[in-house]
């Protein structure tokens, strides 16, 4: 029962925690992030939830919950989402945040609705609680991107799979995870270089 109940604890299903709709999930997203110091995440295909604009992250929302058939409580779960921001422009903090350029091409959205989300990226360079880098398409890599992770105060790592949020707070896993990361930032470019890929990514998806 204590082994049981161990991997309860690291493994979440997303139907259970979405059976009151998205709302609730939002709200403990929020207390999470308000409670670290220094986030380091990965994503490889979307653009991150600290960095959604509203539009964007109202049709992820609708569409997570009409593939995982949970209540659409949409307008309070972006309403949530974007409480969860306030923590970019708290002092003494720091976000690490890595996307694999193949994410800001990926339409999960109305054209025009990715052309703002691009525009909020932007925005997002230079600010002193952020850094944010972007893997490039057809970078060297020591590894292939795989799956987006995110490690809070170097004491815990959260994965996001399609039914199931996994925990991870052990040695071994953590320092897993540290290294996937550097490998990754390895590859990865910021300041202007990251914005001529965001500018790049603008026109091609820019509404005709």
């Amino acid at each position: 029962m204590g082994r049981l109940r161990a991997l309860e604890s690291r493994q979440r299903h997303w139907r259970k925690q979405l059976a009151a709709g998205h709302a609730p999930v939002q709200d403990r997203y929020v207390v999470e992030y308000r409670q670290t110091t220094v986030l380091r995440g990965y994503e490889a295909t979307v653009i991150p939830g600290l960095f959604q604009t509203p539009d964007y992250a109202r049709h992820l929302l609708m569409a997570h919950a009409d593939m995982a058939q949970t209540p659409r409580d949409t307008e309070a779960a972006v309403a949530s989402r974007m409480r969860r921001q306030e923590v970019l422009y708290a002092a003494g903090k720091l976000f690490r945040v890595l996307v694999w350029e193949g994410a800001l091409h990926s339409l999960v959205c109305p054209r025009d609705v990715m052309s703002g989300q691009l525009d909020r990226l932007v925005g997002l360079i230079g600010m002193s609680t952020v850094e944010f880098g972007i893997v490039p398409l057809g970078a060297p890599m020591r590894l292939t991107p795989k799956h987006g992770f995110w490690i809070f105060d170097e004491s815990r790592v959260v994965v996001e799979t399609i039914n199931t949020e996994l925990s991870f707070d052990t040695a071994d896993d953590l320092a897993l995870y540290q290294r996937t990361w550097d490998g990754l930032n390895e590859s990865a470019v910021y300041g202007a270089r990251a914005h001529r890929i965001i500018a790049r990514a603008r026109r091609l998806i820019a509404p005709s």
